[in-house]
Formats: structure tokens, C-alpha cells, sequence
């Protein structure tokens, strides 16, 4: 994509094309202003004030544009977004007013993913100009993140396995001077049993490993960020089918979310003692795959029966979690693509959010909404802990009826957080399937922005 920090610069009055911000039930009163050859261009253009519509108006020998928004008053990171997507490149201001939160959706706007196919014809940057200079950094970090996840969920799993994980920790833990730490192969085994149990049958290319970054000082609170690292999921042997699995390079969101996270909490400097934990797995098939009935170890100690090996996100978690919960944390937040049944209650845009305190989810649902990035709260029912029972082992990994998959998968986590720790878990679909203004279809950060800002206002009070 295009360097973000090139797309939005600070306003010191150098030429540029004005974009004027109307909506529906303004627009009449808004045209009076116009000639009657510009009303008769937007006319033929169908312009009317409508949300993401975009009109071009000739002004002397130049042109100005207008886009339709839902409020001129209250904008939101999207309203902008097609402006940025369907302008000629150069450089625009807003006419009358700033773009304040609509910096976010002009950037994202402009994400492409060129890896593999780069466009027949290349569009340059569409760079927008703001006076709100306190908001440039803060922007061009978020926009970033956003756009980090994009490009680890959108690369195939040939490209994203373990290895290129661990690569992607170990640029971000040299970029802000943090520690990396990786388990693999006898020690994997015995440390992270379930992460290895996931991942031994894949390719020794492809071999699962356990990652562990830390940052910041010892003395401030611990804060613990985690994600599941499943890089690609066949389902094991309770094999997906061909649909199932066509999309299945996305089943390491959580990781890149976590990762992304990461990389916004150092880059700002929050006052946390930082531990990214990500357990990367391939879940293969082959003749040492771990089977349906097979009962696993655990770092925590509990023993696991296997009810279905395509539920393996919540075993790698587990280990991962448990690992976590050992540094006494103040909080911690997982993400994880982890449940088919949280994409049936919500949808795509909606990321399900499971919390232990009620003033936690709270905190995550106010900064989700107040930055365009809301989750959706599910529970985490003692009614249904029952439901994970193994008549033979500690607990099972799936339950046998098709209820509150979502929570069921929560519940299971809930094991192996420490007890009394602040916890919050997202259950986050990570992938885009349908377009929107500045979201393009493919992957996508879902509940990472909402987890930042509520993250800074609990640890640095903005």
C-alpha cells in the first residue's frame, strides 16, 4: 500500500483541491451558493448529498469536490473513505472545517495488497491536509496497524506460516528494542503441549513454535496481549470442507491483531510491562496428527479430551494463556478467529467480545464505539461450563450439542486464565467479505482500534 505517513500531512497553506462535506438534508441550502452550471454538473452527476457520494465541480479553469455524509457536524473514520478512493491523485483540504476522525478512513482507504498482483494502472496518493497536528501521529499509527493486519491475514499461509510469524515479532521486537524468546521442537513439547500436539503434524517448514516478546519496565504493570497463531486450519482430522477451508489463511488474525496491538502500545511508549505471547501451529494432517478421542497435557496441568480436532484454537490459547496468567498480570486481551458461531450471531462487522468484569467490557464497548470499531458483548454462562464434561479427562475441547458456540469456546479459555485476572477475550472474524468505504474485502482489524484507546485511557489517561 501507500506509505501511510505520505497521505495525510499538516496544513501550512500549500496548494490544494477543497473538498466540501454535505449531507442530504443540507444540500439544497448548501447548492443556493453554486452557479447554475455547477448545480446543473452535480445534476448530471447524480449528486444529491448522499452518504459516500462523491461530485466533481468546475471552478474557473479548476475544480473542487463534494462528498454526501451522514453529518458535516460529526464526522466518523468512513465518511471521507470514498472521497480518498476515487479522487485523482493530489493533495485536498477540507473547506470548511478539519477531517478530525476521518484521517483514520481517508489512509485505510488507500490500502492495496500488491504482493502477488500489482494494478494494471497505478493510482497515486491522494494526500489530505489537517491543522489538527495532534493528530497526524496518533492517525498514521492506527491506520498502520490496520493495514499490518490486512497484509499478514491476506498473504497465503505458504507465506505465513510459524517462521514468517516469528519474522514478524522479531521486526517489531528490533524496532522498539524488545526481547524475543521462541519455543520449539522437545521443549515446545513439554512446555506447550497443546501448541506442539496442533502443530506436529504440519511440514518441518511449517514446525508450530511458541513466541514471546517483552517490553517495557519491570516495574509497571503487566499487561499480557495474545493471539492465536493457527496459520492455516485444515480442521486435523475432523477434516473442513473444501468452502471450510478455502479461507483458512485467515485463521492466524488473532495473531496479527495481537502483533499490530503490540506494535501501537510500544510505539506510543504506554507505561506497561508488555508480554505478546503467540502460539503459531500449521493444523495439518498426516500420520502423527492428534486424533478425535486423544487426550492431551497442558501447561496448567489439566488434561484435555479431544472431542474435535477442528476446535484447536482454544488448545493453543490455552497453553498461551496459561503462560500469560504466570506474570501476575493487570489484564489480559486475547483475539482469536475462533468460533463459526460468533460470525452466525453477528455478522462479519462485530467482533464478539467475552470479558471477566463488567467494567472492562464497558471500557472496550465505549472506545469501540467512539472510534467506529464496536464489539458485541456475549457471556460466559456457569449454565453451560457443564456442557465441556469429559468422562474421562479434565475437561473436553468441544461440546456435542450446537449451542452458544461462541461462549462454550469462552468458557473453555476461561480455564486457563489465572484466577481473579482481568481478562478479555475477542472473538474476531479478521477478514472483510463484502467492500466498504476505506474496507476493502479481505483481511481486516476488527476490535483492535477499541482495544487500543481503551488500553491508553487505562494506562496513560488519554
Amino acid at each position: 500500500m501507500a506509505d501511510t505517513a505520505a497521505l495525510i500531512q499538516p496544513d501550512q497553506g500549500q496548494d490544494a483541491t477543497l473538498i466540501h462535506l454535505v449531507n442530504k438534508d443540507g444540500f439544497d441550502n448548501w447548492a443556493k451558493k453554486l452557479s447554475a452550471a455547477q448545480r446543473a454538473a452535480l445534476k448530471a452527476q447524480k449528486f444529491d448529498g448522499s452518504g459516500y457520494q462523491v461530485g466533481i465541480v468546475p471552478d474557473g479553469d479548476g475544480w473542487f469536490a463534494v462528498g454526501g455524509v451522514a453529518n458535516p457536524d460529526k464526522l466518523s473514520s468512513w465518511c471521507m473513505a470514498k472521497l480518498a478512493e476515487v479522487l485523482p491523485e493530489g493533495t485536498y483540504r477540507r473547506a470548511d472545517g478539519q477531517p478530525g476522525p476521518a484521517l483514520h478512513g481517508w489512509q485505510t482507504a488507500q490500502y492495496r495488497f500488491e504482493r502477488y498482483k500489482k494494478p494494471e494502472q497505478p493510482v497515486g496518493p491522494r494526500i489530505l491536509l489537517t491543522k489538527e497536528a495532534g493528530r497526524i501521529e496518533g492517525a498514521i499509527a492506527e491506520a498502520k496497524a490496520v493495514c499490518l493486519v490486512r497484509d499478514l491475514v491476506n498473504t497465503p499461509a505458504e507465506d505465513m506460516g510459524p517462521a514468517d510469524l516469528e519474522d514478524q515479532v522479531e521486526k517489531l521486537a528490533k524496532l522498539h528494542s524488545a526481547k524475543v524468546s521462541v519455543t520449539r521442537g522437545d521443549a515446545l513439547e513439554r512446555d506447550y503441549p497443546m501448541v506442539h500436539a496442533v502443530g506436529r503434524a504440519a511440514a518441518r517448514s511449517h514446525a508450530p513454535r511458541h513466541i514471546h516478546l517483552t517490553w517495557g519496565k519491570e516495574s509497571d504493570p503487566v499487561l499480557a496481549i495474545v493471539g492465536k497463531g493457527v496459520c492455516f486450519d485444515s480442521g486435523g482430522l475432523d477434516v473442513k470442507s473444501s468452502a471450510g477451508m478455502l479461507l483458512m489463511k485467515k485463521d492466524m488474525g488473532g495473531a496479527a491483531h495481537a502483533i499490530a496491538l503490540s506494535g501501537l502500545i510500544m510505539g506510543a511508549k504506554l507505561p506497561v510491562r508488555l508480554h505478546l505471547l503467540v502460539p503459531a501451529v500449521e493444523n495439518a494432517i498426516s500420520g502423527n496428527s492428534f486424533r478425535p478421542g486423544d487426550v492431551l497435557k497442558t501447561r496448567k496441568g489439566l488434561t484435555v479430551e479431544i472431542g474435535n480436532t477442528d476446535a484447536e484454537g482454544r488448545l493453543i490459547l490455552g497453553d498461551a494463556l496459561t503462560r500469560a496468567s504466570e506474570e501476575k498480570p493487570d489484564l489480559v486481551i486475547d483475539f482469536a478467529t475462533l468460533t463459526g458461531a460468533a460470525r452466525v450471531a453477528l455478522g462479519p462487522d462485530y467482533p464478539a467480545l467475552m470479558t471477566r468484569r463488567d467494567e472492562t467490557a464497558q471500557a472496550l464497548i465505549e472506545a469501540g464505539k467512539a472510534n467506529d470499531d464496536e464489539p458485541w458483548r456475549l457471556p460466559l454462562p456457569e449454565a453451560y461450563r457443564e456442557w465441556l464434561n469429559s468422562d474421562i479427562a479434565d475437561t473436553n475441547n468441544a461440546h456435542a450439542n450446537s449451542f452458544a458456540g461462541a461462549s462454550v469456546a469462552g468458557l473453555f479459555l476461561d480455564k486457563f486464565v489465572g484466577e481473579g485476572i482481568d481478562w478479555a477475550h475477542f472473538d474476531t472474524f479478521a477478514w472483510r467479505p463484502m467492500p466498504k468505504p476505506g474496507r476493502p474485502k479481505g483481511g481486516d482489524a476488527y476490535g483492535l482500534r477499541a482495544a487500543w484507546h481503551m488500553l491508553k485511557a487505562r494506562y496513560a489517561g488519554t
